[in-house]
């Protein structure tokens, strides 16, 4: 007969377990020296309560209250000894005004090999008008730094944050596995210069759901070695649209396939639907791209693949685009250019794109009809189709 004391021993032991699981242990910054009053250096606070909440093997919480933080450039590493760390930010994160002190680092926030964060609520301002008036003057200034990067991580969640007047490109999920970006806000000026909403690269099973993209530059711009995508009821505008690239800049990179792009909306944005490469030798590829419900209201470029992407005709002139692209879906695509031609696909000589699907499109352009463009591309059309189709 086993002994009662020991399967009490058990039973305690396995009801402890299971409490501290529905309980997670809180670290609040401000008991780790944080600071609300946006004045004084709160980097180091944070760190020790990223610090104690990788130590633990039970599940936390980083707490922020209400208030503004400043912090510098904060790495925060990942093999921690749980895979449930939330941070829960309610108030907000300041960059340093003086850009020069954070525009060189790469990142201001970072995670790095982390499993199993999400990062919950408030604001991140990275106080980037000023690099943004710096580079528009000619002057030369810092590259600028990326407002939040996720890093070679997997089972990340980000919900309900906010991210404004980023330095550089406001989030960027690079080399990672399964992340989920939900309710998300980005805002920055329409001219503020590569401060992409969102950039994924080198990822796998990305998701990005119900948030609004104000910005300078392209809402999500997609990089090579990106894997099923799924990007649905996003609002875009002011900004450059939702890319795929600019691909193919180096000879060997690795290939965008399974992208889906559903119920988004375009709002007096340079483009809408784009695909752009350079013209120039490479062994990339784009397929398995699927466009799906899409509004269009006074957008420039609605559709367009542009794989002449030549800037300042250097190290490319007179060459042709390598990435091959093939089984891309265009699928009831509505509203208005701003431009004459609402359908551009002006693909590889050497290359030619195949397989373009387009099923109930219609786009007008100042209340007539618009025209199509098409060079080397090929494909099919179902359904009404306007501007009357040049595949």
């Amino acid at each position: 007969m086993a002994n009662p004391v020991y399967i009490l021993a058990l039973v305690l032991g396995l009801l402890s377990e299971s409490l501290a699981a529905i309980n997670p242990v809180i670290y609040n910054v401000l008991d780790s020296g944080a600071k609300a009053d946006g004045k004084t250096d709160s980097t180091a606070g944070f760190m020790k309560a990223w610090s104690a909440a990788c130590g633990t093997t039970n599940p936390a919480i980083i707490y922020a209250p209400p208030g503004r933080y400043l912090l510098k450039n904060a790495r925060f590493r990942g093999q921690c000894k749980n895979k449930a760390i939330r941070i829960r930010i309610e108030g907000t994160l300041v960059a340093p005004s003086d850009y020069n002190v954070i525009g060189n680092a790469g990142n201001w926030l970072l995670f790095e090999g982390a499993d199993g964060v999400s990062i919950e609520g408030g604001f991140l301002d990275g106080q980037g008008t000023g690099l943004w008036a710096c580079k528009t003057s000619g002057k030369t200034c810092p590259t600028g730094a990326t407002t939040l990067g996720i890093s070679n991580s997997k089972n990340v969640a980000i919900n309900g944050l906010t991210s404004l007047n980023s330095q550089m490109f406001h989030i960027v999920i690079n080399g990672c596995d399964n992340v989920k970006v939900q309710g998300v806000k980005v805002l920055a000026s329409g001219n503020s210069p590569n401060t992409d909403g969102i950039h994924v690269q080198l990822s796998t099973r990305v998701t990005i759901l119900n948030s609004k993209i104000s910005t300078g530059d392209d809402c999500v711009s997609i990089g090579p070695g990106t894997s099923n995508l799924w990007i649905e009821n996003v609002a875009c505008g002011p900004g450059h649209g939702i890319s795929i690239g600019s691909l193919g800049k180096d000879l060997k990179e690795a290939g965008v396939e399974n992208v889906t792009v559903k119920t988004v909306t375009f709002k007096n944005t340079q483009n809408g639907l784009r695909i752009k490469t350079w013209a120039r030798q490479s062994s990339g590829y784009v397929r398995g791209v699927m466009f799906q419900h899409a509004i269009m209201n006074n957008v420039q470029n609605p559709i367009v693949i542009d794989q002449n992407y030549c800037p300042n005709n250097k190290n490319c002139p007179g060459q042709v685009s390598g990435v091959k692209i093939s089984d891309v879906t265009y699928e009831d695509i509505h509203g208005t250019s701003a431009t004459e031609v609402a359908v551009k696909f002006d693909c590889s000589k050497t290359n030619p794109c195949h397989g373009i699907r387009m099923e109930d499109v219609n786009l007008t352009y100042k209340n007539q009809a618009a025209k199509a463009s098409c060079a080397n591309a090929a494909g099919t059309t179902s359904g009404l189709i306007e501007p009357t189709s040049c595949l």
